[in-house]
């Protein structure tokens, strides 16, 4: 397919994914299952498979879709939620009239789906903690007439914030919320991957 936003931001998120694998699947070791990076290096593996395989006339909506199905059909808890935030954005970008207006609404949608099928809220340390910031941050940027590059990068630091905030909250799911004080100033890995994907979204915008 063609050089798209969407092909460059799975892209850079699957090579900043590679780069920091080692250090998410520690931060799960230490408070959660383990299986977080194998699971997603698994996932962004059939994204980039079903990227490759559309034709040259797919559109970004498409391409969504291609990277959404790819988390679909992983195993464990965070790839078919990561999923379904994908697919709410391969929705809103066939919807809406400009790559902001669908970005900010696919990612509302998302993460509301992925609070309603997870069962997080704020605040308990998962990595709805660093879509919530992010989606305030692109909602806020699509209201002031920001342009995309600049709503990404608003977007990707404030999913960093919300990612680094996690290590100061006690779990309220998954096993971290059985290990206690064991998990006392750990990052979240899932919160962490999504700043890496903001973070990938601001540089593929830059391009």
């Amino acid at each position: 397919m063609p050089d798209s936003l969407a092909r460059r931001w799975m892209d850079g998120f699957a090579a900043d994914f590679a780069l920091e694998k080692e250090r998410l699947g520690a931060l799960d070791r230490a408070a959660g299952d383990g299986d977080f990076a194998v699971n997603l290096a698994q996932a962004l593996k059939r994204a980039a498979a079903g990227l490759q395989a559309l034709p040259e006339t797919a559109t970004d909506a498409q391409a969504w879709t291609a990277a959404a199905n790819g988390f679909l059909h992983t195993g464990g808890t965070s790839g078919p939620l990561l999923g379904m935030w994908l697919r709410e954005l391969a929705k809103a970008w066939a919807s809406h009239d400009t790559p902001l207006a669908a970005l900010a609404a696919g990612v509302a949608a998302g993460t509301a789906a992925v609070q309603r099928l997870g069962g997080a809220q704020a605040g308990d340390r998962t990595m709805v903690d660093a879509m919530l910031p992010a989606a305030r941050a692109l909602e806020d940027s699509l209201r002031d007439g920001a342009a995309l590059a600049q709503a990404l990068e608003r977007a990707a630091g404030a999913a960093g914030e919300g990612a680094r905030a996690t290590a100061r909250m006690t779990a309220a799911l998954g096993r971290a919320s059985y290990v206690g004080e064991a998990a006392a100033g750990i990052e979240d890995p899932g919160a962490a991957a999504i700043a890496l994907f903001f973070r990938a979204g601001a540089r593929a915008c830059a391009a």
